[in-house]
C-alpha cells in the first residue's frame, strides 16, 4: 500500500498544448474546503473532515445506530464496492451499468464468475462487509459550508472572468463529498426544509449558513431547486468510506483540501498498469502482481474524437489544473470564438485533476458532471468522476503503463 499521495509537478517540459482536453500546468492555489484548516489539523491521526467515516470506533457504533431508516440493499452494495475501489460512479441506490461494472470488477478481483449480477457466490464473498450500513448521519461543519458558491456561466468567455470554477451550491458540494447526487441527498432527507426556510439556530449551535445559490437536481439541464442544506444541520448521507488522510502523506496543502472535500483517502495501492476498454466503458487498475485493484466506469471518446487505441504511459499528474480553451481544437465549437484560459476548480472542464499521457493531447481527468459518466461522450480523453480521478491520481506515477483497447 502506498502511504503517500503523488504530487507530480508538470513543469515547462510537460506543458502541452492539449487538444480536446486542454490544460495548463499551473496548479490551483485555493483548494475547495480550506487548506488552512487542513494544515491546522496536522497533529491528528486523520486529516479528513469531521464528516469522515468512523467505522470501528465508538462514534461509528453510535452513527450506525441511527443509520438506515429503511432498507437500502442496493445503496449498501454500492457503498461497499466504492470503499473497495470498484466504484459504481454515483452512489444513488439504483442498479445501472456502473453498478454492474463495479460488481464485475469485484468478481474478477476475487476469482468469481464475472457476471455483473449479485449471485450467491458474490453475496458470500461480500458477507464480511454486511454490517456496514448504507447510510450514516453527519453534521455539516461551518467551514465546509463556507462558499463562495457561484453559478457556472455557460460561455468560456464568462468562465474565464472567474477566479475559480468552484461548486455552485453547498448541496452540490455535499453530493460530491459523499459520491452521490443532489437528488439522492434530497431523497435521503425528504423531511428536511429548504435552507432558506430553516428556523434560526438555537443558542450554542452553529449559525446556519445557507448556500448562496440554488442547487441543480443532479440531471444536466434540469431546473435548479432551492438550496436544502446549511451549516450545523444534521443530515443522512451515503456511508462512503476509505477517506482517511494520514498526517504527512500529502505535502500539497491545496491537494489535501481537495481530497478532504471529495472524501478520498490518501492511502491508495500503487498502479503498475491501466487498461481502458472502449467496448466495456471501464478503466481497470492492476498492481505489480497483476492483480485487479480498482475499476471505474469511464466516459471515453466519441465518433468525432475516438479513443486512440494502443499502448501509452503516464507522463505526470497536475492537481487542480487550469484549462486552455482553444476553439480550433473542438469540433463542436465555432472557430470564431476566442481562446480562453479557464480557472481551476471542480466544475472546470477537467475537474480536479489531469493525468497526462504520452499520447499527445490525451489524458485521464475528472468532470463537473459526475452523473453523466458512462452515459455521455467526451472529446477524446478518458473522463471519471472527480473522486475516482483523485483516487487514481494517487495510484499512478510517471511511467505507469496505459492500454487503450477496443
Amino acid at each position: 500500500m502506498r502511504s503517500t499521495a503523488l504530487s507530480v509537478s508538470l513543469g515547462a517540459s510537460l506543458c502541452l498544448a492539449l487538444a480536446a482536453c486542454n490544460f495548463s500546468s499551473g496548479n490551483d492555489q485555493s483548494g475547495e474546503g480550506g487548506a488552512q484548516q487542513a494544515g491546522s489539523e496536522a497533529a491528528s491521526n486523520n486529516l479528513a473532515d469531521t464528516m469522515a467515516s468512523t467505522d470501528g470506533t465508538s462514534e461509528g457504533d453510535s452513527a450506525a445506530g441511527m443509520a438506515d431508516f429503511q432498507q437500502q440493499p442496493t445503496m449498501q452494495l454500492q457503498v461497499v464496492l466504492d470503499r473497495l475501489g470498484f466504484t459504481p460512479g454515483v452512489v444513488d441506490g439504483e442498479v445501472g451499468s456502473s453498478t454492474r461494472n463495479a460488481l464485475e470488477g469485484f468478481q474478477e478481483a476475487n476469482g468469481l464468475a464475472v457476471s455483473g449480477e449479485l449471485d450467491t457466490e458474490t453475496k458470500q464473498a461480500l458477507e464480511q462487509w454486511r454490517s456496514i450500513p448504507a447510510t450514516r448521519m453527519v453534521t455539516i461543519p461551518a467551514d465546509f459550508a463556507q462558499g463562495p458558491f457561484q453559478p457556472t456561466p455557460e460561455s468560456a468567455a464568462e468562465q474565464a472572468k472567474m477566479d475559480r470554477l468552484g461548486y455552485t451550491s453547498l448541496d452540490e458540494k455535499l453530493a460530491e463529498r459523499f459520491h452521490t447526487t443532489v437528488d439522492t441527498l434530497a431523497m435521503l432527507n425528504s423531511s428536511a426544509r429548504p435552507a432558506a426556510s430553516a428556523s434560526p439556530a438555537t443558542a450554542g449551535s452553529p449559525t446556519p449558513t445557507p448556500s448562496a445559490s440554488a442547487s441543480s437536481s443532479g440531471d444536466a439541464g434540469s431546473t435548479p431547486r432551492p438550496a436544502m442544506f446549511r451549516a450545523g444541520q444534521q443530515i443522512r448521507v451515503p456511508n462512503v468510506g476509505a477517506d482517511q488522510i494520514a498526517p504527512g502523506s500529502v505535502d500539497d496543502q491545496q491537494w489535501l483540501a481537495t481530497l478532504r472535500t471529495l472524501g478520498v483517502g490518501s492511502q491508495q495501492p500503487g498502479a503498475e498498469r491501466i487498461v481502458v476498454s472502449k467496448s466495456a466503458g471501464t478503466l481497470k487498475v492492476f498492481d505489480k502482481d497483476d492483480k485487479l485493484i480498482g475499476m471505474y466506469t469511464a466516459t471515453m471518446g466519441s465518433t468525432q474524437d475516438p479513443l486512440p487505441l494502443g499502448d501509452w504511459k503516464v507522463n505526470g499528474v497536475a492537481h487542480n489544473p487550469p484549462f486552455e480553451f482553444d476553439p480550433d481544437l473542438f469540433w463542436d465549437v465555432p472557430d470564431s470564438e476566442a481562446e480562453q484560459t479557464l480557472p481551476p476548480g471542480p466544475n472546470g472542464p477537467v475537474g480536479v485533476v489531469w493525468i497526462d499521457l504520452s499520447k499527445e493531447h490525451y489524458g485521464i481527468h475528472g468532470t463537473p458532471e459526475p452523473q453523466t459518466i458512462g452515459r455521455a461522450e467526451s472529446h477524446g480523453c478518458v473522463r471519471l468522476t472527480n473522486w475516482d480521478a483523485a483516487r487514481l491520481a494517487q495510484m499512478v506515477s510517471p511511467g505507469t503503463k496505459v492500454l487503450f483497447e477496443s
